[in-house]
């Protein structure tokens, strides 16, 4: 009987959580060794695909000739070396230290294709040989005839079910798939420049890209994408959910409230985010002439008005912006009232 999508998600996380707890290790410092072998199965089953159409094509009556990287690179898929190919970790023999493979493999993937430098996790031996034995075999079983995208739905339901497992920080990581794509639906994002300045693990991104592909269009070429993130782990999911759904993008870590890396005022077709709510202790001396607050800085210590008028000074003319915040950003008083008062009255809000 063939499985469907839920069940095999269900099978992987069970494995994956009954793994996790008999080690002594919490879900934040299991998540990302885990998510790297769901990336890692990926890029290994889409290397494998293109090595035998490339073959095919090159075949015909003469001798084929060796594939280099750039037979790879040139098709947007990541070049395997030897070392680090599925079935050769998969198959290693009892008594290998598997997490000094895994490392050295993902070092090797990082050291042959430059768009992933310092994207993949490499310190594999806080994992037991046998747990990580385990993890392979089970992934190693993910069928590959299912419709869609089966690594890209597995990656985010991991990511989903990790975020409840870390409680409130894993909002920082995540935001629910649901809530994300009534965004997505309400923006239309069919073509343009989006940014996320808060963008976790890259979720607009990736349901950005899945409405371009229901609309019969190609989501690389359609979207330019852009990210910045405060925290380096979280850059790096955001950065392998991108290479798993095949998107080219540019995320950066950088406090936003401070940095505006992607010199984002005035430039952007679509804003969408789901940043901090509530935050105090931001330095408003050193935002004070920031031209990405045009309505004023906040006099309460609270920054979803900062962040609103970020996303908000981002869009250019025809620009739109959809974002979550906190219920209490809708009744603030004081200069909050203010600043709400001008965007309803310049007729920003919908």
């Amino acid at each position: 009987m063939t499985m469907s999508m839920t069940d095999i998600q269900n099978r992987l996380w069970e494995v994956a959580d009954q793994l996790r707890a008999n080690s002594e290790l919490t879900s934040a410092e299991y998540k990302t060794p885990v998510l790297g072998l769901v990336f890692l199965r990926f890029v290994d089953h889409k290397f494998s695909n293109v090595a035998q159409e490339l073959q095919s094509s090159s075949g015909g009556g003469g001798r084929q000739r060796p594939l280099s990287k750039d037979d790879y690179l040139s098709r947007n898929v990541v070049y395997l070396p030897e070392e680090a190919r599925y079935s050769h970790l998969v198959n290693l023999p009892e008594g290998e230290d598997i997490g000094r493979a895994i490392g050295e493999a993902m070092a090797a993937i990082e050291n042959e294709n430059p768009d992933l430098r310092g994207v993949l996790p490499q310190d594999y031996s806080k994992l037991d040989s046998r747990t990580l034995s385990t993890l392979l075999r089970t992934f190693a079983e993910i069928p590959m005839d299912i419709e869609g995208d089966v690594f890209g739905k597995i990656y985010e339901y991991f990511l989903g079910k990790f975020a409840i497992s870390e409680g409130q920080r894993g909002g920082e990581f995540f935001t629910p798939t649901s809530v994300v794509r009534l965004i997505v639906e309400i923006l239309e994002p069919y073509k343009g420049l989006v940014l996320d300045p808060a963008c976790g693990s890259a979720g607009m991104f990736v349901q950005s890209a899945d409405f371009v592909r229901q609309h019969q269009q190609d989501p690389s070429s359609a979207l330019s994408i852009y990210g910045q993130e405060n925290v380096a782990e979280t850059v790096r999911l955001s950065r392998m959910s991108l290479a798993i759904h095949g998107l080219p993008g540019d995320i950066k870590q950088g406090n936003t409230y401070y940095e505006d890396i992607h010199n984002s005022v005035g430039k952007f077709d679509y804003v969408m985010a789901n940043p901090p709510f509530n935050v105090n202790g931001v330095d408003k001396q050193r935002i004070a002439d920031d031209p990405r607050f045009p309505f004023g800085i906040p006099r309460p210590d609270n920054g979803n008005y900062l962040w609103i008028q970020i996303f908000w000074s981002a869009l250019n003319d025809k620009g739109r912006a959809g974002f979550v915040m906190a219920n209490s950003a809708s009744d603030a008083w004081q200069s909050e009232l203010e600043i709400r008062k001008q965007m309803v009255d310049d007729g920003t809000v919908d």
